[in-house]
């Protein structure tokens, strides 16, 4: 018996390559399409329309298709509301479950498409009736959560694993979802023009880094935030002090790294040494290894990196900004780690929730010499969030990018450059237009 259902695509899908993605799928699994209406846009900014219906031997197999026809925003053209299932007991889902993309993403529940919040990949999506009741589809037992929902206009938003609660109300199946990807602009025009995906060494270095600080500064203006990911190779490298500058003038708003930048950082303040290494010589001087532990214990003395800069004995550094400018920082622990600081989280599921909190406010995010925290911090990102991942090894930023965030751009290169360019190019030429600013004062009072 052949189990079918129709699909539809919308938008740009012939420079996409979302159709002919879409064919490829439905091939590759071992079904068929026929395509019952297609529609070519025939100028820029008109948008292609293809419908096809799609076969296969078993609703199993046809379930396995849609499932991944639906990751690239190919939707079911029926209309009906999602299913749901009642969680059969905390942090287990439902059969079946519904796993998301990290595409922005819509459910339809009472006849009505809602926008599920704080979409992210590889989450469940559950629904908040807002009437103080429960009502899961196909739950024999009308279970009910252990709260019940305030009342209010229905909602939908992603739950991770460990946060589902006996009683959730989560979406199963691909019925009533509709997926959104975000489209590659067909030019690089405007200054997020430039981010459509890919990991090149190859492209002009000093260009790219041009784009990069247009594309902060216009998130700035927007009234976006920066997110700056980060670990000890940045301080390694040298370039701790552009970064603090950054942070100082106000072109970072949230920091997120691990228990070894922030020591580093702080260690190289202390000693002028990160990690028993001096800084200026890149030399090892005489107990230069006990710098990295003397500046663990001098900040566990004084109470956490805050006290610390409070007391005196942090001067400067990327920390020190963060302090002074009221710049958030997450500091997200491992088995590896020496002390830690005071201001490391310890629970891996406590970083992760400060960590996906950071994330959602993202309008921007830098990520810098970290492939664990890169990872980590992707995540936990939309697909509509800017993001840009600078190192020096290429596997850093391909494996980025297939863990599923497509929307970064990629760049092989040293982070120490990176940084001080990027600074440069942002910071000089707002203290060029300062200074022409002061010149034209100084020539009007003259006049007077």
């Amino acid at each position: 018996m052949t189990a079918s259902r129709t699909v539809e695509l919308e938008g740009h899908i012939i420079d996409s390559g979302m159709m002919q993605q879409a064919f490829g799928i439905v091939m590759d699994m071992g079904g068929n399409f026929d395509v019952e209406e297609f529609e070519v846009g025939t100028h820029k900014e008109a948008e292609s329309y293809c419908r096809m219906a799609v076969f296969a031997d078993s609703d199993s197999d046809l379930q396995e298709i849609l499932h991944e026809l639906h990751q690239i925003g190919a939707n079911l053209t029926d209309p009906v509301d999602a299913h749901l299932e009642a969680a059969p007991a905390d942090r287990v889902v439902p059969t079946g479950f519904y796993s998301t993309t990290n595409h922005p993403t819509q459910v339809r529940y009472r006849g009505e498409w809602l926008d599920v919040e704080n979409i992210e990949m590889d989450c469940a999506i559950v629904i908040e009736s807002g009437d103080g009741e429960h009502e899961a589809q196909g739950a024999s037992d009308g279970s009910s959560g252990d709260d019940e929902s305030p009342r209010g206009d229905p909602r939908a938003y992603t739950k991770v694993l460990n946060a589902i609660r006996e009683g959730d109300l989560v979406v199963t199946d691909e019925a009533g979802i509709r997926v959104d990807p975000p489209e590659r602009p067909r030019d690089s025009s405007g200054p997020f023009g430039f981010m459509q995906g890919g990991v090149s060494s190859e492209r002009p270095s000093e260009s790219l880094i041009r784009q990069v600080a247009d594309a902060m500064k216009r998130t700035k203006e927007e009234g976006g935030k920066i997110l700056v990911v980060t670990g000890p190779a940045l301080i390694h490298a040298g370039a701790g002090d552009e970064l603090a500058r950054l942070v100082r003038e106000g072109y970072i708003d949230m920091l997120s790294a691990g228990n070894g930048f922030a020591v580093h950082d702080i260690e190289r303040g202390l000693y002028g040494t990160s990690l028993g290494m001096d800084m200026e010589t890149l030399e090892h001087p005489r107990k230069g290894h006990k710098h990295h532990i003397y500046t663990i214990s001098e900040v566990i003395r004084a109470g956490g990196i805050a006290e610390a800069v409070d007391d005196g004995l942090i001067e400067e550094g990327v920390m020190y900004e963060c302090v002074r400018n009221d710049v958030p920082y997450v500091l997200a622990g491992s088995i590896r780690d020496d002390g830690p600081l005071p201001d490391t989280i310890t629970d891996s599921v406590e970083a992760q929730n400060a960590i996906r909190e950071q994330a959602h406010e993202a309008d921007m995010v830098l990520m810098l010499s970290t492939l664990l925290h890169s990872v980590a911090v992707g995540n936990c990102l939309s697909s509509t969030t800017r993001v840009v991942c600078v190192d020096i090894n290429p596997a850093t930023v391909t494996q980025l990018l297939d863990r599923g965030s497509s929307q970064a751009i990629g760049m092989v290169t040293d982070i120490g450059t990176f940084i001080p360019t990027l600074a440069g190019t942002i910071l000089g030429e707002a203290d060029e237009e300062s200074e022409t600013v002061e010149d034209a004062e100084e020539v009007d009072a003259d006049d007077d």
